[in-house]
């Protein structure tokens, strides 16, 4: 079967769907995903009908300034991607949308014609391609099922829709919030799901570097022993001076199970005295860390700004003082015992005695 075939195929049981669902109210479907379903369950509910005319309108000009505002930071963050996403669609019908929270757009990317009045109507900054406002779109499909998603055709609610093929993925914050999408889509295109993977990629380039453009003291690069950091699949965690987790992208929020919202301290999350973390960043290093789980993890450690740290003699005193108290409490809970406490602390005797004298001696 060629691939015309296959294409015309596909088409006929996404219309066969369609009039199961909107004819019938048969919402199962063995050609349609469930949340596809889903959200033209929920349209129907907003009253709306397949054939209704879809306006594509604008925010106005004091909402769109304002949607900019809150999302500066991210649009920058996303703007390498974007070109390089340009590249990597060049020669498609394909273009790229990023879109906040709500739906709205608030960058474009890619080759965009504006001759092609479909295309112009939706990649416009400002525009509102939220479920409630056009429909279903893999747009609202990834900020609701929080999931990289491929939407094709007729799958889209609205006729006027039926026109666009797209492939969407969740953004996030260093807090595990789900704070926008980027969108790749294209205009009476063939089927094209392998764009779901470019764009989860994409999406996670875009994630990682609005994490790292957040403040913070220490970098920490994770992966499972037997994997190479160095890439886009790392684990992410910002630590602050103190070594209180301020961010983390979201390879590493499943490494460290972390709960969103939450901010624990390191010693929370690795079975070793923070200030171990602290002498490896400090010296750019790598290390294989134990989990409280007793799992382990490769860790690449450094600073964020090498130069600026490395020029405040304070902050070699200060490590001092975090190791101190480390070692003071692990003495403490085993009542003096020295042997307990290095073995609490993951470390030998003969290290914890060095690291005594050593606080003795200042």
């Amino acid at each position: 079967m060629n691939s015309h075939t296959l294409s015309v195929n596909r088409l006929n049981q996404i219309e066969q769907a369609r009039l199961n669902v909107m004819n019938e109210g048969a919402f199962a479907s063995p050609w349609l995903s469930d949340w596809i379903s889903q959200s033209w369950q929920r349209c129907l509910q907003l009253g709306m009908q397949p054939h209704y005319e879809v306006g594509f309108a604008p925010l106005s000009q004091a909402q769109i300034n304002r949607t900019l505002d809150r999302n500066h930071d991210f649009v920058q963050a996303a703007r390498p991607e974007l070109e390089r996403l340009g590249r990597a669609i060049a020669g498609t019908s394909f273009f790229a949308l990023i879109t906040d929270a709500q739906g709205v757009v608030v960058d474009v990317g890619g080759g965009i014609d504006r001759h092609d009045k479909r295309i112009d109507a939706i990649a416009r900054i400002g525009i509102d391609l939220s479920e409630q406002a056009v429909g279903t779109t893999a747009i609202s499909a990834a900020l609701s099922t929080q999931k990289p998603v491929w939407l094709h055709r007729g799958e889209h609610f609205f006729k006027d829709t039926s026109v666009y093929s797209c492939a969407g993925a969740p953004l996030w914050n260093g807090q595990g919030e789900c704070i926008g999408m980027l969108d790749l889509t294209g205009v009476m295109s063939q089927e094209r799901p392998e764009l779901m993977h470019l764009a989860a990629l994409s999406a996670c380039s875009i994630s990682n570097a609005l994490l790292l453009r957040q403040a913070h003291h220490v970098l920490l690069r994770l992966n499972w022993p037997g994997r190479l950091t160095g890439d886009d699949h790392d684990g992410l965690l910002l630590l602050d001076e103190e070594g209180r987790v301020l961010g983390a992208n979201l390879p590493a929020r499943e490494m460290l199970n972390l709960v969103k919202h939450t901010h624990p301290h390191a010693s929370d999350l690795f079975a070793i005295p923070m200030g171990l973390l602290f002498d490896a960043a400090t010296h750019a290093n790598t290390m294989e860390v134990p989990l409280w789980s007793g799992l382990h993890l490769h860790i690449k450690a450094g600073l964020q700004d090498t130069c600026q740290y490395a020029s405040q003699p304070a902050t070699t005193g200060a490590l001092h003082q975090i190791q101190s108290a480390v070692i003071n409490k692990a003495i403490a809970h085993s009542k003096g015992n020295v042997a307990q406490a290095a073995k609490a602390l993951g470390i030998s005797r003969a290290t914890l005695y060095r690291k005594l004298a050593r606080k003795t001696s200042h």
